[in-house]
C-alpha cells in the first residue's frame, strides 16, 4: 500500500525542485530578453557611420557642395533630420539648397526674426567665429552675385557651374576701386580678394583658363539683407565723403 500511495501522491520534494527550475529557466529566459532589447535600443541609438561624416564635414567647412562631394551631399538630404537631431544641442542646423546643390550649417538662433539692435557684435556663438569682410571684398561678392543671377535667368537654377572669367571681372572690380595704372598690380590685388574670398566658399581657385567658379553658397551670403546692408553702407561713406569735399 505505501508503494500504491506513494506512486498516487505527488512528491512535494521533487514538485518544489521542478518548480524552482522552472523559474530559474524563465529568469533566465527574461534577463536574456532584457539584455537583446537593451543591445538593441543601444544600436538603433548610435549614430551611423555616413551621418558621423556628413556632420564632420559640415563641422569642419560649414558647407557641402554637391559638385565637389556628391556623396556627403547625398547624405545631408536623406538624413536631414537626424543630422538637425545631432546639432540642435550645438544651437546649429543644416540647411539645404537642392536645386542649386549646396548644404551649409547655421546659427539656429540666426532664422528667427529678431528684434534689430544697435549693437553690432551682440551676434556671437562659441562654435562659430564671426569674420567681417571688409568694404573691398562686400563689393566683389555683389558682383559675383550678380554675375550668379545672370547666369541663372540665362541657363536656370542649378544647370551647369557659374565661372566668369579673371578679365571679365577686373574692368567691373576696378570702376569700383580705381585703376592703379599698372595691369599686373590691378590684377593681383583682385586675385588676392579672390583668394580670400575662396575661404568663405562662394568661389573656386583661379584655374588654368584663368576662371574661377562662383558656389552656390554665394546666393545665401549674398542675400537681399545683406545686400541692403552694404547699399546703406555705401551710401553713408559716399555721404561723408561728399561732405568732406564740401567742407
Amino acid at each position: 500500500m505505501t508503494d500504491f500511495f506513494d506512486s498516487v501522491v505527488p512528491d512535494s520534494e521533487s514538485d518544489s525542485a521542478s518548480s524552482e527550475e522552472s523559474g530559474s529557466e524563465m529568469a533566465q529566459h527574461g534577463c536574456e530578453g532584457s539584455e537583446e532589447i537593451a543591445s538593441r535600443a543601444e544600436l538603433e541609438s548610435q549614430t551611423p557611420s555616413i551621418v558621423k561624416q556628413a556632420i564632420g564635414e559640415l563641422l569642419k567647412t560649414g558647407v557641402v557642395d554637391e559638385s565637389a562631394k556628391r556623396e556627403l551631399f547625398g547624405h545631408c538630404v536623406t538624413h536631414q533630420t537626424v543630422i538637425n537631431q545631432k546639432l540642435e544641442p550645438l544651437d546649429l542646423a543644416l540647411r539645404l539648397d537642392t536645386h542649386r546643390g549646396v548644404a551649409f550649417v547655421v546659427v539656429a538662433d540666426g532664422d528667427r526674426e529678431q528684434e534689430p539692435s544697435d549693437d553690432a557684435d551682440a551676434w556671437s556663438h562659441p562654435l562659430v567665429r564671426r569674420q567681417r569682410l571688409t568694404l573691398e571684398q562686400s563689393l566683389l561678392i555683389a558682383l559675383l552675385r550678380q554675375a550668379f543671377v545672370m547666369h541663372e535667368q540665362e541657363m536656370g537654377v542649378g544647370q551647369t557651374n557659374v565661372k566668369i572669367a579673371v578679365d571679365e571681372l577686373l574692368p567691373q572690380y576696378l570702376t569700383y576701386f580705381g585703376d592703379s595704372g599698372s595691369d599686373q598690380k590691378n590684377e593681383s590685388r583682385l586675385l588676392t580678394q579672390l583668394d580670400h574670398l575662396k575661404g568663405y566658399g562662394v568661389v573656386s581657385g583661379v584655374d588654368k583658363n584663368q576662371e574661377v567658379t562662383i558656389r552656390p553658397l554665394i546666393a545665401h551670403l549674398a542675400n537681399p539683407r545683406s545686400l541692403t546692408t552694404l547699399l546703406e553702407t555705401l551710401q553713408e561713406k559716399c555721404g561723408a565723403d561728399t561732405g568732406e569735399e564740401k567742407s
